[in-house]
């Protein structure tokens, strides 16, 4: 059998599966239950967070046989079908591909006819944005008077792109970006149900890279997978995405606590032959001045990506003063850094 990708094998097939996107799912669930349905909906938000998958649950459920609390059961026969890929009431549609009005117009010439198979005749179109003028004027009539067995799922990553005659008859749901401490979360309950082998230190970084996106997350665990030899570990998934580890941001803060410039440009040299990224390694350093702050307020840490010993001596050693102006430098630093001839001169610009 070929092997299947994370991101397909593990993609939600009910409500209850999904990571985050509550306000959404219940949403929809409160409308299944109380049976009503709007007939558009759009759904917006960065790549990677739920969009196609959610329109697909809907779509499904609002024509399933037997739900189970509101989810699709996944065993009747209009569920079988779906997840099949033969379901003939879903006319998916990836808007890109199909932008001339044309298209539309043949896409929605066959709205008025009931559906074959099931309750509702779904039509899901993927970064609508991308439609022509004229064909959401097409689709702007059917929005209007829909038929009573025709649903609408409309999905976009740039919703201002789309005519407010459109967005006026959809029903809006802005989905989020994901905490990199849900993604982590997600991760770990994968890769114990495949077991695999993994340090948390690795899907922390790993979740943070996916930057909001539990689709680029589980990308990048497949390649962390391979390029670990199976296993998920801190050093092979430091090399992979070119971070730099916990250590070398502590000394250096250590440097920069001691003005100890000597040895800042020391330990810049030997960080300079791994090549790292020095965007994200004057991002760690903003993270650890945030977590300095915080502790000195506090006297707790708010997580463990850092030890609390190292917190505790640099909460000691600072003022509140010197946080803010290194955090300062740091922010400006890390926004125009293309700006320098070089990345290591940026960073040493910005440590000096």
């Amino acid at each position: 059998m070929a092997y299947q990708v994370l991101a397909r094998k593990w993609r939600p097939s009910n409500f209850t599966q999904l990571v985050g996107q509550e306000h959404v799912s219940q949403s929809l669930i409160h409308a299944l239950q109380h049976d009503r349905l709007h007939h558009a909906y759009l759904f917006t938000g960065t790549r990677g967070v739920g969009k196609t998958t959610i329109a697909r649950i809907l779509a499904k459920a609002i024509n399933c046989e037997n739900l189970q609390n509101f989810n699709p059961c996944g065993q009747c026969q209009v569920c079988l079908d779906f997840d099949q890929g033969r379901f003939m009431d879903l006319i998916e549609v990836d808007a890109a591909s199909r932008t001339k009005v044309e298209d539309t117009r043949d896409l929605l010439d066959n709205v008025q006819y009931a559906p074959h198979q099931g309750r509702y005749k779904v039509y899901l179109i993927d970064e609508v944005h991308m439609l022509s003028g004229h064909s959401f004027n097409a689709l702007l009539k059917t929005l209007e008077e829909p038929p009573a067995h025709v649903k609408f799922l409309l999905a976009t990553t740039d919703p201002h792109k789309i005519p407010v005659t459109v967005l006026s008859r959809c029903l809006q749901f802005n989905l989020k970006r994901l905490q990199p401490s849900q993604i982590q979360q997600q991760l770990q309950h994968i890769l114990q149900t495949e077991t695999i082998e993994f340090q948390d230190q690795a899907l922390r970084l790993l979740a943070r890279a996916a930057d909001g996106s539990l689709r680029d997350a589980l990308s990048l665990l497949d390649q962390a997978i391979v390029f670990g030899s199976g296993a998920v570990h801190l050093d092979a998934v430091t090399g992979m995405l070119g971070t730099v580890a916990q250590q070398p941001v502590l000394d250096l803060m250590q440097a920069l606590v001691a003005q100890d410039i000597a040895e800042l440009l020391t330990l810049v040299t030997k960080l300079d032959e791994f090549s790292p990224d020095y965007a994200d390694l004057l991002q760690h350093l903003l993270r650890l001045l945030h977590r300095i702050a915080i502790f000195q307020l506090s006297q707790t840490s708010v997580d463990s990506e850092f030890d609390q010993e190292r917190l505790e001596q640099f909460a000691q050693q600072l003022s509140a003063e010197d946080i803010q102006l290194y955090y300062q430098i740091a922010l400006i630093g890390s926004r125009d850094l293309a700006l320098a001839p070089d990345p290591r001169s940026g960073f040493e610009a910005n440590t000096d």
